[in-house]
């Protein structure tokens, strides 16, 4: 099984199916990333907030893949914003997972009433500088964030990383980042099940003779997203991989997006501070 990759803005490429650990307790983290690394996965995306990166790093070491063979993203959680604080957590994440590179580091929400969101990004391009992180970019960010970041700094994300799944697809802040060549990563892919019993969704996979959730993460590839679905349970963990062997139809693809709701499972990036 081949994974696609995608182009970052600086050149890396990035596999476009990974594997996330939100909510997976640490010492439940080696068994999971290590199923999956097992049944294929090569990216794995954590963060510092998710307690879970020393689980990450164990399975990471004990799986004998090759360092070059892995994408292992991270994020750096709001309380260590600002510029000095960035680069002592950048250190920590880094010692917990055993490495001495990340492949994409991200800025996990703008915090904007905080705003140290500046400052925290020239440390990032600092670390990039330095080689200790392979890409930049950010989570959370909605337009007038990036532009913002933009306009004030040196270098423009490699990845939004934002929540989206056909329940809240985000089209305005989709056509930023393709026209500024940042790439869409969807986290909640699934909006935590929210979308998998939907007419549609249950009706293409009964169709493709499928489950629900590869119906929805079929829809993130052919829509270009980044996509990380979660999965703590062996079978699905393989089943959220097994996506390559159909391919949606523009008259299914219209079908789910009917349904936009504006559907947010996790916080708003305007408030979270």
């Amino acid at each position: 099984m081949t994974i696609p990759d995608v182009t970052l803005n600086n050149g890396v490429r990035m596999p476009q199916l990974g594997f996330g650990v939100f909510q997976v307790p640490d010492d439940a983290t080696g068994e999971a990333v290590g199923h999956a690394l097992r049944a294929g996965y090569r990216s794995i995306d954590t963060a510092a907030i998710y307690g879970n990166e020393r689980g990450v790093g164990n399975a990471i070491a004990e799986s004998g893949i090759a360092r070059d063979e892995l994408f292992v993203t991270t994020k750096l959680w709001n309380a260590d914003q600002g510029h000095d604080s960035t680069l002592a957590a950048f250190d920590a994440s880094l010692d917990k997972l055993g490495l001495d590179h990340v492949d994409l580091y991200l800025i996990h929400w703008p915090t904007p009433a905080r705003d140290l969101y500046l400052d925290t990004w020239r440390a990032l391009e600092e670390i990039l500088a330095q080689g200790r992180a392979r890409a930049i970019g950010v989570s959370n960010f909605q337009v007038p964030h990036l532009r913002r970041l933009m306009d004030h700094t040196g270098i423009t994300p490699a990845v939004n990383q934002i929540e989206l799944h056909p329940a809240l697809q985000q089209a305005e802040l989709r056509a930023f980042h393709a026209e500024h060549g940042i790439v869409t990563e969807a986290w909640s892919p699934l909006a935590q099940g929210a979308v998998l019993k939907d007419e549609p969704v249950l009706t293409l996979a009964e169709r493709y003779g499928v489950t629900p959730a590869q119906i929805v993460i079929r829809w993130h590839l052919q829509t270009g997203n980044v996509v990380i679905p979660k999965s703590v349970t062996p079978d699905r963990i393989r089943q959220n991989l097994d996506v390559f062997g159909f391919r949606l139809t523009d008259e299914d693809l219209n079908a789910l997006a009917a349904l936009d709701r504006g559907l947010r499972t996790g916080p708003d990036p305007d408030t979270l501070n």
